[in-house]
């Protein structure tokens, strides 16, 4: 494979072929050099997502991302046979089906890619597949990984070197780091959703192609993954829902109201874990003195109808630049905390306030809403409520739900243009049968 610039190509990674489509056009419109057909895709769709993109581009290459593990040479021959210009078959593949699959290619016009995801020496493997006869090899951080926070440049640079063929890579490519992978040595640049969850795919390609081109990072909102030092701001720019959402319909708090002075405000933070009984603020006003800036005190009061929160400790916490507070149980003075600004979520209101007599503990495992909160657990909130995120989960969970986010906005604009969100997502096709 004889490359005379970098390319950029575009991973279709949807579910419908109709959806994949309109994203491919729209990044042709772009810039897109070289058109995929993403794993979702093939498997979503078949071969024929391969044909329909033969055909309507039939002036690019198209890359079918079958990851073949067995029967090179036959899985080969039929992408090839479906208008594939280049199919991807995985380096932990057996040598013998590598060398196959090359052998089928030749046979029908298909060049084959070897993918290095999970690959534990890629180096290594580069030249080997190089020696079977492979036109390419792909470093590939996969979407798993890239939810955990893992980027390719760790190992990028080195492999570009070390191969005697060319290198593509993929694993969250944005406009902000298709420089770097060019800088590094990468000749096939694969961009799935920073170009197909954006609203204007179009637009969003053509920064990409001049990224690649200048060499140059082009400065982007989205599409970012975030580290542990970073939750505070990831969990920012989502919603609960869209945490929910990332931990498969999970984690999210029952019975509790919202006491938010706007709808825009969210709360994100480590819990601070206060158990308590019906009546008693002496444990949650304590923990006020022992939670960080930023922290989210969670009091379990055993969904009480007696206060154990109020102005007071509201002026507290707020001093203290603690995030808010969820009380499996009653509050009062929710005038006073409104006009304060300091978010609060509750069971219920209450007038009457009990005594501090001190019951209870900080610090401990908790149970608020229905779900088990743990201290140091991130707690999510907004007007549509809370949940709660496990903490060795949390970097994870944030990325996902951000990744939600995206896809959500792509979804948002193509009803906008006069779909559906039935028609979007196709429902009636997927409806489960039985």
């Amino acid at each position: 494979m004889r490359l005379d610039r970098p390319v950029l190509q575009v991973a279709l990674d949807f579910e419908n072929l109709s959806r994949a489509l309109l994203a491919a056009r729209e990044a042709v419109e772009g810039g897109a050099d070289w058109v995929e057909a993403g794993t979702p895709l093939v498997k979503s769709e078949g071969l024929d997502s391969v044909r329909e993109l033969k055909k309507a581009f039939p002036g690019h290459r198209i890359v079918a991302d079958l990851k073949v593990m067995d029967t090179g040479a036959f899985e080969v021959e039929i992408a090839a046979k479906a208008g594939a210009d280049i199919v991807t078959v995985l380096g932990a593949a057996d040598d013998g089906t590598i060398a196959d699959a090359v052998r089928g290619g030749e046979l029908y016009g298909a060049e084959v890619m070897v993918d290095l995801l999970g690959v534990p020496d890629p180096v290594a493997r580069a030249k080997r597949a190089a020696e079977l006869g492979a036109a390419a090899v792909c470093w590939h951080v996969g979407i798993d990984m890239q939810m955990a926070g893992k980027t390719p440049f760790q190992v990028l640079g080195e492999l570009a070197q070390a191969s005697p063929i060319p290198v593509a890579v993929a694993g969250g490519l944005t406009s902000e780091t298709v420089a770097q992978a060019v800088r590094s040595g990468a000749r096939i640049l694969i961009v799935g959703g920073a170009i197909t969850k954006s609203p204007n795919i179009v637009e969003a390609t053509r920064r990409i192609v001049d990224a690649i081109r200048t060499q140059k990072e082009v400065p982007s909102e989205h599409f970012r993954r975030y580290q542990d030092e970073d939750l505070r701001v990831a969990f920012g720019k989502v919603s609960s829902p869209n945490v929910t959402d990332a931990m498969m319909r999970q984690g999210a708090m029952h019975g509790l109201t919202p006491h938010l002075r706007s709808p825009a405000v969210r709360v994100a933070g480590p819990a601070v874990t206060v158990v308590t009984r019906d009546g008693d603020w002496a444990k949650p006003v304590e923990a006020i003195d022992r939670a960080a800036e930023g922290d989210v005190i969670v009091i379990d009061a055993g969904g009480g109808t007696t206060a154990v929160w109020g102005e007071l400790a509201s002026w507290s916490a707020h001093g203290r630049k603690i995030a808010g507070v969820v009380v499996d149980g009653a509050i009062r003075d929710l005038d006073a905390i409104l006009e304060l600004g300091f978010p609060a979520f509750s069971r219920s209101v209450s007038s009457n306030a009990g005594e501090p007599k001190g019951h209870g503990e900080i610090g401990v495992e908790v149970t608020v809403g229905g779900q088990r909160v743990r201290p140091g657990d991130w707690i999510v909130g907004d007007v549509s409520g809370v949940v709660v995120v496990p903490r060795e989960r949390a970097s994870e969970i944030a990325n996902r739900a951000l990744d939600v986010l995206e896809h959500e906005n792509r979804v948002r604009e193509e009803i906008q243009r006069g779909s559906t969100l039935s028609a979007v997502q196709n429902l009636e096709r997927w409806e489960r049968v039985g």
